[in-house]
């Protein structure tokens, strides 16, 4: 796979080993205000990669280098995310500008960016997230169109459960503790029940815990959810 190198000033050093890759939207009108704003000093954002529309891969920041991606975040223990994490910035304008589904060239890519990633460091699928499921209060992307159940049919993020789906019956406040023994953050329970959503019930996010959500969570919760993705 060909990277571009485009240097970022925007890193510092890492405080803890690789074992995460968050996925993030640009958010931005076009690619290349994006990139211009991940390499500008007074920015004080940065990624390691940026895939692009075309499917061509940037790289920013050296993996060995801590980049700034996640801000105020949170997945599992872990809540120094940008130290233990490689950032992929996809170009897309976001839930603010126009969001619309990722280019298949684009998708192939970061399928690509990402494997490479996962094998070199060795990182899990359950640690291979999007910026809504570590900072759901403040995060939307890479939102529902992104196509996770590609990923997931390659074995580079876990799958949507769909065998042998029992209702536990929680009360929300139950759900909402079984979140977070998943790994996200539910100080803001609405945000982390509709990120929830986003990731693995995209065709409807309206921060209502139902059965169908109660049962897809309780699967991953198991150790091996089983999906057709």
């Amino acid at each position: 796979m060909k990277i571009i190198e485009a240097p970022s000033p925007n890193f510092d050093e890492r405080s803890l080993p690789v074992t995460m890759i968050v996925l993030h939207y640009t958010g931005m009108q076009d690619g290349e205000s994006a990139i211009a704003r991940l390499r500008d000093p007074e920015a004080k954002v940065s990624s390691h990669y940026v895939v692009a529309e075309d499917g061509t891969v940037l790289r920013l920041v050296d993996e060995e280098r801590r980049a700034w991606h996640a801000g105020a975040s949170h997945w599992r223990d872990i809540e120094d995310v940008n130290s233990a994490s490689v950032g992929i910035e996809i170009v897309n304008p976001g839930h603010e500008f126009g969001y619309r589904p990722f280019p298949d060239e684009q998708v192939e890519a970061v399928i690509r960016l990402v494997h490479d990633i996962k094998d070199r460091h060795q990182i899990t699928r359950g640690n291979i997230v999007g910026h809504s499921d570590i900072a759901p209060a403040r995060k939307r992307d890479p939102g529902e169109l992104f196509p996770w159940g590609k990923l997931a049919r390659l074995r580079l993020a876990l799958p949507r459960p769909t065998k042998n789906l029992v209702d536990p019956m929680w009360s929300q406040p139950g759900f909402l503790l079984a979140l977070e023994r998943f790994g996200y953050d539910v100080s803001d329970a609405m945000a982390a029940i509709m990120a929830f959503q986003r990731r693995f019930r995209p065709e409807l996010v309206d921060g209502e815990v139902d059965a169908e959500c109660r049962m897809i969570l309780l699967a991953l919760l198991l150790p091996k959810p089983q999906g057709d993705d």
